[in-house]
């Protein structure tokens, strides 16, 4: 792990040594800023993104957290005793820093697989509607002609179709909680 403090970080940032930094952060499992301004924790957080084309991921829970949280990919804020402005920044909210495990092994996988899952029943939906389409104009002549009216494609997207996304939202889960903390490497199998 490497732990960075304010004084380094402005001596990097003025110095010109990015580059080194991010070299040994490479190296590294983990890397701590620690007693640093806000505005050099969201230069760090914009430094990894824009250098090493990484999806970053920043945690923060006060006022001086608001704009690394803003400059990452996914920003997590955790209620505390510092006031909300982390967690009215943020994409997700979590209590303590102990649930912050099961957000992105266990919620993380599911939301991920049913997104995919989202993805491909779209497709399959409009290639439906889309091929029986092509087929009419077959029927019609290629006259243009509409072959059902407006508010039936809107009864057909808001009723027949929308069953499908609100159950698996709400009720897919394709490996049990316990397996996903038990085995964090199930995290990569969609990717």
């Amino acid at each position: 792990g490497l732990v960075l403090d304010g004084r380094t970080l402005t001596t990097i940032f003025q110095g010109g040594l990015e580059e080194k930094l991010l070299e040994l952060a490479r190296h590294c499992r983990s890397v701590l800023c620690c007693r640093s301004t806000p505005l050099q924790k969201s230069m760090v957080v914009k430094l990894v993104r824009r250098q090493l084309k990484a999806m970053t991921l920043s945690i923060g829970d006060g006022a001086n957290d608001v704009s690394m949280i803003q400059a990452a990919d996914v920003g997590i804020g955790i209620s505390g005793q510092e006031g909300m402005q982390a967690v009215m920044a943020s994409d997700f909210a979590i209590s303590r820093f102990k649930h912050l495990k099961k957000l992105l092994l266990v919620h993380g996988h599911w939301c991920y697989a049913r997104l995919a899952k989202m993805v491909i029943y779209f497709f399959y939906k409009n290639v439906c509607y889309v091929n029986l389409l092509f087929w009419y104009q077959f029927f019609c002549g290629f006259s243009g002609s509409t072959m059902l009216d407006y508010w039936q494609m809107i009864f057909f997207n808001l009723f027949f179709t929308s069953v499908p996304p609100l159950l698996f939202g709400a009720l897919d889960k394709d490996v049990s909680a316990e397996t996903l903390l038990r085995l964090p490497e199930l995290y990569r199998n969609g990717q």
